[in-house]
């Protein structure tokens, strides 16, 4: 019996930006789809009474709930900004290899910076909140 060809396995690929950059798109997309569960438990505690609603925000109000909150805003902000970069390529727009490159720096720049701004007014927004409130 011949021996099958077989697919090509991950070794024979090389590193590139646009290659980490789908990845990590997809792996922020997951991280998404499990803070909309963190997103749903927010919604039914302040939709039903005070307790519920103070044990949520004790959770989220927590290091690990920050942490969290971080994190999600992190793969949001990548998310959209990728996304973004995906639609310019749907419209034939930057699909040459030093403009996918470009665009992969850029969006990395851009997410940073983003991600920096928002985390900067929500965090300081919320302990000020916070401070004020006691």
């Amino acid at each position: 019996m011949r021996a099958r060809p077989l697919s090509p396995h991950l070794s024979v690929y090389r590193f590139m930006y646009t290659m980490a950059l789908s990845i990590a798109h997809r792996i922020t997309g997951v991280a998404l789809s499990a803070g909309l569960l963190l997103l749903t438990w927010w919604l039914m505690a302040a939709a039903g009474d005070a307790v519920d609603y103070a044990t949520v925000t004790a959770v989220l109000g927590s290091p690990l709930g920050r942490t969290l909150l971080a994190g999600w805003l992190f793969a949001y902000v990548y998310h959209l900004v990728n996304g973004i970069r995906h639609l310019t390529w749907d419209a034939g727009i930057g699909l040459e290899r030093h403009e996918a490159r470009r665009s992969a720096k850029l969006a990395i720049v851009a997410t940073i910076v983003l991600y920096a701004v928002l985390a900067w007014l929500l965090f300081t927004t919320a302990a000020a909140a916070q401070g004020g409130a006691q």
